[in-house]
């Protein structure tokens, strides 16, 4: 990934819309369809996914300043990166209770 903490946190905003769409489109094409054994499996499947690739976008730059020593950037990129998705999740959230999304 990158080392701009910009474009990791939009990196994971767009993953998160991208899993959103397409749990959207899912839903709407197996409206009538009971949930089976393998609905729970898929999701948590998911999941594990989900938290790995977070995991990658949040931490693998801040882990390798860490290993080359460099621990106050290691902690700078990391918080950075959180910093920025908080605000990108701001802003959404503002933007859901304000009725224009």
């Amino acid at each position: 990934m990158s080392r701009n903490p910009i474009i990791n946190a939009l990196s994971a905003s767009a993953y998160i819309i991208l899993v959103a769409s397409v749990l959207r489109l899912v839903a709407a094409t197996n409206k009538n369809k009971p949930d089976t054994f393998f609905a729970p499996v898929a999701f948590l499947s998911l999941l594990t996914l989900s938290a790995a690739v977070m995991a990658y976008l949040f931490f693998y730059q801040s882990l390798q300043l860490l290993i080359d020593g460099k621990k106050k950037e290691a902690v700078k990129q990391f918080m950075q990166t959180v910093g920025i998705f908080g605000v990108i999740t701001l802003v959404v959230w503002i933007l859901i209770f304000s009725g224009l999304i």
